[in-house]
């Protein structure tokens, strides 16, 4: 009983304490210049805001939640020359409008060295907007080891030695300037294809369908895993042979060193440009909804009729900038 009265004695002081404290505020209050009043509810709210922060759990932001790691890491290497300025900010516009969904794909175009003047200045323009090119120590050409020099210099120029686990990516594709890459295509047959020793394109010649029979993949575009450019990079089999049809030589070093032994031929979604080569010719046929790479896409009119069936012309927001019918 004692104790109750006591404690009920305690509340009454502690509640008359705090009217006290309370009126002495509000006398001050009232005698504080306007400046001083909003430096005193400032300090107020910062004191309520950090023990609402102690009290409440920390909540994470969209921007800060951890995305999911891609399902394969892939370069891709445009094998061009210096002076087609006009086909690489093209080709800039059709990779930059299409978004991997799975898969990190990072496109780069890949030179010798440069020789002419205007080259370098305007090329120093392109590697300081776009950051998007490989500058390779070679000779420019066709069929002189260009390819090889490309797969053999990966490691070095990514800062991966051979046998580096994991690698920077997992496969590297070549691919020719005049090849249109539909990504969403590429990303769905690669996904969940050999991560190892895999040779990926469109098998040659144009018949072959048998990737047990002699054979190899066509330079409109082929993919190897990391490990097979490693390979060729250490082969004295392939650098001693890198002078001739490039892409028929990467299918002979593979049969020499018995590598490569994941094929995979990506008929029919592969194929030269409808008509490139005539009705009659194998490697054309019309265009296809799951398509993975067109060849031979020459000219500007070429460009246009693939990327209109593809609708990238579509769906250009409205503006009263201008006007397309």
């Amino acid at each position: 009983m004692e104790k109750q009265r006591k404690k009920i004695f305690a509340g009454r002081v502690a509640a008359g304490v705090f009217v006290l404290i309370v009126i002495v505020v509000i006398l001050s209050f009232s005698s504080m210049s306007q400046l001083e009043h909003q430096a005193l509810l400032n300090a107020g709210l910062a004191v309520i805001g950090k023990f609402s922060a102690q009290a409440s759990p920390p909540t994470a932001h969209p921007s800060n939640r951890t995305k999911p790691p891609p399902a394969f890491r892939l370069l891709i290497g445009i094998l061009s020359v210096p002076q087609k300025y006009e086909r690489r900010n093209l080709l800039r516009l059709v990779y930059g409008l299409q978004t991997p969904k799975i898969a990190r794909i990072d496109v780069k175009f890949v030179f010798c060295n440069l020789t002419n003047e205007e080259h370098r200045a305007f090329i120093a323009l392109e590697i300081k907007r776009y950051d998007d090119i490989i500058i390779l120590n070679c000779t420019e050409n066709m069929n002189s080891g260009k390819t090889y020099t490309y797969f053999s210099s990966l490691p070095d120029l990514f800062g991966s030695p051979p046998g580096t686990r994991p690698p920077p990516y997992d496969y590297v594709m070549k691919v020719d300037d005049d090849t249109f890459v539909r990504l969403a295509g590429l990303e769905e047959t690669l996904k969940d294809a050999a991560r190892e020793d895999l040779y990926y394109g469109f098998l040659a010649p144009c018949d072959n369908v048998d990737t047990l029979k002699p054979g190899y993949m066509s330079g409109m575009g082929y993919v190897l895993s990391w490990d097979l450019g490693e390979w060729i990079r250490s082969s004295s089999y392939a650098q001693n042979h890198k002078v001739g049809h490039e892409d028929l030589l990467v299918g002979d070093w593979f049969r020499a060193g018995k590598v490569a032994k994941n094929r995979y031929n990506n008929k029919p979604s592969m194929y030269d440009f409808p008509g490139a080569m005539g009705p009659e010719h194998t490697c054309s046929h019309d265009f296809i909804p799951g398509t993975v790479a067109v060849h031979r896409v020459k000219s500007n009119r070429d460009w246009m009729l693939v990327l209109s069936y593809f609708n990238y012309t579509k769906d250009v927001k409205p503006s009263s900038l201008y006007h397309i019918p």
